[in-house]
């Protein structure tokens, strides 16, 4: 049978000690991106574009320091924790170890953060800023995949379909289930389907209904995806369901929660300004006619 031969080098370019890979570029893609599907928000529900920036920083940081936390602290505590040459290396996200659900969380308390600073003057509290993040982070979450595709990582067990990959860089022989392009294409159906619902739905939404629906799905994909994963670390050999399965738990729970809340009763999705209070007429006065 014919199976995809993968051997691409993960550097785009190299001068000298200096090199741009793919992984990189793609996860800045995935910002960027979604700076443009925010201004898009910004606009159509009147938040100041002025925020735009702060809110691409504060996720920037949240995105690398909860993911890196992540991995260190749910996937290799035992290294990382163990010794100061692996404390140090916590502080090296360039040297590979990044969870997703790591920066979930993080992501979660940096939106808390960034709601309370800017939402009270603009009309938008912690649930219109998660509906809107959860869109962009399926995009996001999809390039941040094929990242990993690129880097050869990530993959899944033996497999004699067709599009199964040998990934001939980690000295494969036999064809692995792709998983990096079967995350990707699950978040990139999940984020149109979302970014569908706000575009045409918007007026119909409760606030909540969209994060529900995204916890529910791109988790519950991520846990029937993680079946046919290769372990990342020895200890999930043992295991039943693996790390990523037992920590994606949670979330499908609160996403189910958050759902039947916001059906129930959830505020409207889109900001309600109250209307500007109508002007009190000015009395009128009259001179007084004169006589002649």
């Amino acid at each position: 049978m014919l199976f995809v031969h993968w051997n691409v080098d993960p550097a785009i370019f190299r001068i000298g000690s200096f090199e741009l890979r793919w992984y990189s570029l793609l996860f800045i893609s995935g910002f960027i991106l979604g700076w443009y599907i925010f201004r898009w928000f910004f606009r159509r529900e009147g938040v100041p574009e002025k925020l735009l920036d702060p809110l691409l920083y504060t996720l920037l940081i949240a995105t690398i320091v909860g993911a890196r936390l992540g991995h260190c602290l749910f996937y290799q505590p035992d290294y990382f924790l163990g010794s100061w040459k692996g404390f140090w290396e916590i502080f090296m996200p360039w040297k590979g170890g990044l969870a997703s659900h790591g920066g979930a969380i993080a992501l979660l308390l940096a939106m808390w953060w960034f709601s309370n600073k800017y939402g009270k003057k603009e009309g938008f509290d912690f649930l219109w800023i998660i509906d809107r993040l959860v869109i962009t982070v399926c995009f996001a979450g999809a390039f941040i995949r094929l990242g990993n595709l690129m880097n050869s990582e990530i993959y899944g067990d033996v497999t004699n379909l067709p599009w199964g990959f040998i990934f001939e860089r980690r000295g494969e022989t036999e064809p692995k289930h792709p998983t990096a392009i079967y995350e990707a294409l699950s978040y990139t159906i999940l984020g149109l389907g979302l970014l569908w619902a706000y575009w045409k739905k918007l007026d119909q939404l409760k606030r909540g209904t969209i994060f529900g629906i995204f916890l529910i799905v791109l988790f519950g994909m991520r846990f029937l995806i993680e079946f046919i994963k290769e372990p990342q670390v020895g200890f999930e050999e043992s295991m039943v369901l693996n790390m990523g399965q037992w920590l994606s738990v949670p979330f499908i729970l609160a996403g189910i929660v958050i759902l039947v809340w916001s059906l129930k009763k959830g505020k409207p999705c889109r900001i309600v300004r109250d209307a500007p209070a109508p002007k009190k007429a000015e009395p009128t006065h009259y001179a007084k006619p004169t006589g002649r």
